[in-house]
C-alpha cells in the first residue's frame, strides 16, 4: 500500500485511472524499458494470478487480452505500475483520485485502501462473474453521440419492450454508452438515430453497469467481504455516488452497486473541479479519459502518462 502520511498533496492536482477499453497489446512496453517498476508490478500480478500477465499484455493475442477476466487484471496492473513510476520519479501526490469503472479499483489500490496482489485476483474474479452473468452473444453495449442524457434515457425506455437496455456510462456531454440485451440495445440505437444521434456498437459482449449485472454484483459482494479494506490515504471519488467514503463497509457497498449502476463520469470530473482541481493526470495506457474530460470542462488541464515522453512532460509541468 501507499505511504502518504508525511507528504502534502499538491494543490489543484487530481489523478485518474482508465478502465476496460483502454487496453492494447504492447501497452507500457516503452515505459518498461526505462522503469523496472512496470515489470515488477506485472510480476507481482502474475504470481497472484498463476499465469504470465506481462507476456499476455505484450504478445496477445488481442482475443485473449480482451477477455474480461484478463483485461481487468491487466488494466489494474497498468494503472498501479504507472503510479509507482510516477511516485518513484517524485510525481506529486494529488488532492483526489478517481477511476472510470474498473479504474476505481486502481485508484483504491494507489490510495492505500486495497492491497494490490489481493485486488488483482479480485478483479479477475469480477471479470469472470460478469462474463458468466450473461451468455456470450446475448449482451451488448453501444455509444450514443449527440443526444442529451435525458434523451438517451428516453430512447432506452422506448426501445426496451420488456427487455433490458439502460444508460450505462455518462461519459461526457453528448456521449452516453448504453448496455443491455443485444436486441434491446439495437433497438435503442435505431431510436437514437431517428432522434438525430450518431451511434455505434462497441466490441464488448459483457453489458456492464446495467441490471443484467445484479447477479454478478451479488457474487462480487461475497468476494469483497474476504478482502481487507483500509481508509484511503487520498480521497477517491466513486462512480456510483460521486462520493469519497472512508469506511470500508461503505467502500465495498459502492463497488458492489457500481457493477449494475451507471458510471457517472461527468459528475466525477466536475466534483474534482469543485474541490479545486485544475490539472488532472491520467495514469495508464491511452488518452481516453483526457478526451472525455476536455468535453466535460474545457478549463481543466489534462495530461496522460503512458510512456517516457509523456511522463517527463507531466513532471516538468508539475514539479
Amino acid at each position: 500500500m501507499t505511504n502518504t502520511t508525511h507528504e502534502i498533496p499538491r494543490s489543484g492536482l487530481g489523478i485518474l485511472f482508465p478502465g476496460q477499453g483502454s487496453q492494447s497489446v504492447g501497452m507500457l512496453a516503452e515505459l518498461a524499458q526505462s522503469f523496472p517498476q512496470v515489470r515488477a508490478t506485472y510480476e507481482e500480478a502474475s504470481t497472484a494470478l498463476g499465469y504470465d500477465l506481462w507476456r499476455l499484455v505484450q504478445d496477445g493475442p488481442d482475443s485473449e487480452l480482451d477477455r474480461t477476466e484478463h483485461t481487468q487484471p491487466a488494466m489494474l496492473a497498468a494503472g498501479v505500475a504507472v503510479w509507482r513510476v510516477w511516485r518513484a520519479e517524485r510525481g506529486p501526490l494529488p488532492m483526489v483520485m478517481a477511476g472510470h469503472s474498473l479504474g476505481e479499483y486502481s485508484a483504491l489500490v494507489c490510495a492505500g485502501a486495497l492491497d494490490f496482489a489481493a485486488t488483482v485476483t479480485l478483479v479477475a474474479d469480477r471479470g469472470r462473474y460478469m462474463q458468466e452473468a450473461v451468455s456470450e452473444g446475448e449482451g451488448a453495449m453501444a455509444a450514443i453521440l449527440g443526444l442529451a442524457d435525458a434523451e438517451v434515457v428516453a430512447a432506452c425506455n422506448t426501445a426496451s419492450e420488456g427487455e433490458v437496455v439502460m444508460a450505462a456510462n455518462f461519459n461526457a456531454p453528448g456521449q452516453v454508452v448504453v448496455a443491455g440485451q443485444r436486441a434491446a440495445v439495437l433497438r435503442a440505437v435505431e431510436v437514437a438515430k431517428a432522434a438525430g444521434a450518431k451511434a455505434r456498437m462497441l466490441p464488448m459482449s459483457v453489458p456492464s453497469h446495467c441490471s443484467l449485472m445484479v447477479g454478478a454484483a451479488q457474487r462480487l459482494r461475497a468476494r469483497l467481504d474476504t478482502l481487507a479494506m483500509a481508509c484511503p490515504q487520498i480521497p477517491v471519488i466513486n462512480n456510483v455516488d460521486v462520493a469519497d467514503p472512508t469506511d470500508g463497509v461503505a467502500i465495498r457497498d459502492a463497488l458492489v452497486r457500481q457493477l449494475s449502476s451507471p458510471v457517472r463520469w461527468v459528475e466525477c470530473v466536475r466534483a474534482q473541479k469543485d474541490r479545486g482541481v485544475q490539472t488532472v493526470v491520467e495514469l495508464g495506457p491511452g488518452k481516453v479519459l483526457a478526451g472525455l474530460n476536455k468535453r466535460i470542462d474545457k478549463g481543466l488541464e489534462n495530461r496522460s502518462v503512458f510512456d517516457t515522453a509523456s511522463l517527463h512532460q507531466a513532471l516538468e509541468a508539475l514539479v
